[in-house]
């Protein structure tokens, strides 16, 4: 008997007409075409200039080096912001959380995901330490290979933040014995 209340209305449904001009106003609708004249604008135009102090969210803003992770087409070299102990604690949460999966949670690639793909495995970020800051946040942001962007799950600080903590990642192997105390100035 249960049955009969969602086979009644499935019924009811089929007599339904989906396509109707009801349902489709928004695609019918009157509108104008990009370059098209317009009689309601005094200048005629039915484009129209974007209001004073807009951005298109298209177009990175302010210092392109901390957006894009490059200045003038070249990534930057170091992390353009104030590298502290806060920074370097939000950076090695959200490693842990987005890379780590891939790339380790010492960054040298190896990890239970890394051991199962088959196409590339991610490489070690400890051995890319000679690449600029802004490489690492470019393929954060955009993707790099077959890594998928981030920078819908990190924003710019996380990203930067992760950027910093990979960077003392490889500093700590670089370190003399792998085990030394960083002096305090380098902390």
């Amino acid at each position: 008997m249960r049955w009969l209340i969602p086979a009644a209305g499935l019924a009811a449904l089929t007599g339904c007409n989906v396509s109707s001009e009801f349902l489709q106003r928004m695609e019918t609708q009157a509108k104008y075409e990009y370059y098209e004249a317009s009689e309601f604008w005094p200048d005629g135009r039915a484009m129209r200039v974007p209001p004073a102090g807009t951005v298109p969210r298209e177009r990175p803003v302010g210092n392109p080096g901390i957006s894009t992770g490059r200045a003038n087409g070249v990534a930057v070299t170091n992390v353009p912001m104030t590298v502290d102990k806060p920074l370097l604690a939000l950076g090695q949460k959200k490693y842990n959380i987005v890379c780590a999966q891939c790339h380790g949670v010492l960054g040298d690639g190896d990890s239970v995901v890394a051991e199962n793909m088959a196409l590339r495995l991610p490489p070690s970020l400890l051995d890319l330490a000679d690449k600029p800051a802004g490489h690492f946040y470019t393929a954060i942001n955009e993707g790099y290979g077959i890594m998928p962007s981030f920078s819908g799950e990190l924003d710019t600080r996380e990203r930067w933040a992760v950027v910093a903590y990979v960077r003392a990642l490889q500093a700590a192997r670089s370190t003399p014995g792998g085990a030394q105390p960083v002096p305090q100035e380098n902390r």
